[in-house]
């Protein structure tokens, strides 16, 4: 094992796929010369050249329908969007062509493109910089989309997002980028659609994904020294999601907290909660509680942030209320 930052996790996981399949390519703003804005394509221009690292204007409908034409004649294109609030810009794309390709060609054609790139909030960038859009793109059939939290999972699901023959939405975070992790020397991947368990438990059942999760963390560890034993699950992919995962960890702890950096309205909380009540209503102890946002846009103020974000204190309170204390 190797202790790496998740941007280099990043940059491996398209170097590797790139050298493994010529078809892969990477377009994006600043993904070249620049290095890409967060440093996640170092070093891949001098490697691959400019035909294979391709820097575009600021046309994110524009370069989007060029990717996803290139699928139709055999590439499998890397999208990178300096956040994914300016991919709303080139959604129609997304969603009416990428996601649609395959059923309205009868089959003919497949779409394997990677859309990745900055999610929710990631400090004081304003309310148009700091919005969590999983749930929009998970509501679409035919997108696959992933929300990993550590430099292992990063790697390991965008190499598997990059073979993949359908679309997928791969979604970071600016505040992880930094982050340090272990990962694997060698050649490894992670399957799309699983789960993991990152902290066994026997009380309550936290689920989290993406960046937020961290708060999980911290509010377990000061739980535990209170007696709570919490398990933590982290989704990684919000769709297709591992059901079962959550069914089988709530039919042992009997109890459930869901924390998400999203609206409160309509979210990847919402279906999990639905999802628990129809398949393990019996099992259940307490009634459901899911953390989010405040349901304003993203204050700018510290202070005013601060509040509108979920944070450790939101979920030990939430879990105490699921276990009566």
């Amino acid at each position: 094992m190797k202790t790496i930052q998740f941007r280099e996790a990043i940059c491996e996981a398209m170097s590797e796929e790139m050298r493994r399949d010529e078809s892969v390519y990477l377009m994006g703003e600043e993904v070249a010369e620049y290095n890409g804005a967060y440093k996640a394509s170092k070093g891949m221009l001098d490697e691959f050249g400019p035909k294979r690292v391709i820097d575009t204007p600021i046309s994110e409908l524009g370069f989007a329908g060029v990717a996803i034409g290139s699928t139709m004649t055999g590439n499998r294109p890397i999208v990178e969007y300096m956040t994914f609030n300016f991919s709303l810009v080139g959604i129609d794309q997304i969603i009416n062509n990428a996601a649609k390709i395959r059923q309205m060609s009868g089959g003919q054609f497949k779409c394997p493109i990677v859309f990745r790139g900055p999610t929710a909030s990631a400090g004081q960038l304003g309310a148009t910089h700091s919005q969590a859009f999983e749930n929009w793109f998970a509501n679409t059939p035919g997108l696959k989309v992933v929300v990993p939290s550590t430099p292992y999972d990063a790697k390991g699901l965008l190499k598997s997002a990059i073979r993949d023959d359908d679309p997928v939405i791969f979604m970071e975070s600016e505040q992880m980028y930094g982050d340090k992790g272990e990962v694997p020397e060698g050649e490894y991947t992670i399957p799309i659609g699983v789960a993991e368990i990152k902290r066994e438990g026997t009380d309550v059942t936290i689920v989290s994904f993406g960046k937020i999760i961290k708060e999980a963390y911290k509010a377990a560890e000061e739980l535990e020294k209170e007696g709570i034993s919490c398990e933590i699950i982290d989704l990684r992919t919000v769709r297709p999601m591992d059901r079962a995962a959550i069914v089988k960890s709530v039919k042992k702890t009997n109890r459930l907290v869901v924390l998400e950096e999203a609206w409160p309205f309509g979210n990847v909380a919402t279906e999990i909660t639905y999802l628990v009540q129809s398949e393990a209503f019996d099992y259940l102890d307490a009634p459901i509680i899911k953390i989010n946002t405040a349901d304003t846009p993203a204050p700018y103020s510290p202070v005013l942030l601060e509040e509108w974000l979920p944070n450790s204190n939101d979920v030990i309170k939430a879990v105490k209320k699921v276990m009566y204390k």
